[in-house]
C-alpha cells in the first residue's frame, strides 16, 4: 500500500443502504442537496491559498467482499469509505447531482466499489469548519471533485437536455409541509423501503432529493415548481409499486391489496399536499467524458 499525495489531475475535472443523512454521518446532507450548478474544482481555492484545494493524501483500494451495503464518513477534514460505488461519490460528495441525472461512463461506475481514505491537511480542515453551509458545501464539492479527478481521471461537462420530467405542484388541497424550526442548523433526508424523511430543506432540495430516492420507481428528475420558499420539514410513506415501469411511466394510482400505506403519487398529495405532472422540460445533466480504473496503491 502506498500512501502519497495525490497528484495533478491530467484533465479536468443510491447508496443501497438506506442512512440518516446529517452533518458528520453517512452521506453529508449538504452533498446530497446541493445545487447543481457547482463550480469545478479548478475555480474554487483553499482559504488564504493560491492552490486549488484538495486532500493532502488518499488510499484508494478496490473492495472485493461482494458485499451490497456501503457506508462513509466525513469528519474532522479525513473521509473514509468503504464498498463505495464511484457513481455514488460522483453524486453525493463530488456534485450533488441525482443519479438520473449523471450520463454516460461505463458499466463498472454501477458496479465496481471501493474502499477510500483520504485526509486533508489541518489548516483547510480548520478553514472548512468556520465557512457558512453553502460556502463549506462548495469547497468540499471542489476537494471532492480534485480526488476523483486525481485517482480516476474523472472528466465531465454540464449539458442542459429536453427530458420527461415530473414538475412538483401544489395540490388543491395546499401544501402539508411542516416549516423547519429556525434554531435547527441541521438539515437532511432519511429513507426506507417506502418511506422518506426530509428535515430543514428547501422544497428544491426536497424535489431533488425524492429524484434519487425515487429514480427506481418513477425514473424520472423531479423538478420544483410549487414556488414555495423557505425551510420545510416532510415525512412521506407510501407502498413501493413491485412492477414500476422502467423510465417512470406512471406510478399506479390505487394501494396494492394487503399494504395500509397509499400509492406514491397519492401519498406524496394526501401527506405533503403536493403533486407530481408529467411533463417535459430542461435539465441539466451532468456528462462524464472520461474516467479510468484507479491506479494500485
Amino acid at each position: 500500500m502506498h500512501l502519497g499525495k495525490t497528484a495533478a489531475p491530467a484533465r479536468r475535472g443510491k447508496c443501497s443502504a438506506c442512512s440518516l443523512v446529517l452533518a458528520g454521518s453517512l452521506f453529508p446532507a449538504c452533498s446530497l442537496i446541493a445545487q447543481t450548478a457547482a463550480p469545478p474544482a479548478a475555480s474554487a481555492q483553499a482559504p488564504g491559498s493560491g492552490a486549488a484545494p484538495a486532500f493532502e493524501v488518499s488510499v484508494v483500494r478496490l473492495n472485493k467482499s461482494g458485499d451490497s451495503g456501503s457506508r462513509s464518513n466525513f469528519q474532522n477534514g479525513r473521509f473514509t469509505a468503504t464498498n463505495v460505488l464511484l457513481k455514488n461519490l460522483i453524486h453525493y460528495q463530488a456534485y450533488g447531482v441525482p443519479e438520473p441525472r449523471i450520463l454516460g461512463g461505463p458499466k463498472w461506475i454501477n458496479s465496481r466499489r471501493f474502499d477510500i481514505e483520504a485526509k486533508m491537511d489541518s489548516s483547510l480542515a480548520g478553514e472548512l469548519e468556520k465557512l457558512d453551509r453553502d460556502e463549506r458545501t462548495t469547497l468540499r464539492q471542489a476537494i471532492f471533485q480534485k480526488l476523483l479527478a486525481d485517482r480516476f481521471r474523472l472528466a465531465v461537462h454540464w449539458e442542459t437536455r429536453e427530458l420527461s420530467i415530473y414538475a412538483l405542484v401544489v395540490a388543491k388541497q395546499g401544501s402539508r409541509l411542516q416549516a423547519a424550526k429556525e434554531s435547527d442548523r441541521g438539515s437532511g433526508t432519511s429513507s426506507g423501503y417506502g418511506s422518506f424523511t426530509a428535515r430543514n430543506l428547501t422544497v428544491d432540495q426536497i424535489a431533488q432529493a425524492l429524484t434519487q430516492e425515487l429514480s427506481e420507481e418513477v425514473g424520472r428528475v423531479i423538478v420544483d415548481k410549487t414556488g414555495i420558499q423557505g425551510r420545510y420539514d416532510a415525512t412521506l410513506k407510501w407502498t413501493p409499486a413491485e412492477d414500476a415501469p422502467p423510465g417512470g411511466g406512471h406510478a399506479p394510482d390505487s394501494t396494492p391489496a394487503g399494504n395500509s400505506e397509499p400509492a406514491l403519487f397519492t401519498a406524496i398529495q394526501e401527506q405533503l399536499g403536493l403533486r407530481l405532472e408529467s411533463a417535459r422540460g430542461p435539465v441539466k445533466v451532468l456528462v462524464i467524458d472520461h474516467v479510468e480504473m484507479p491506479s494500485d496503491n
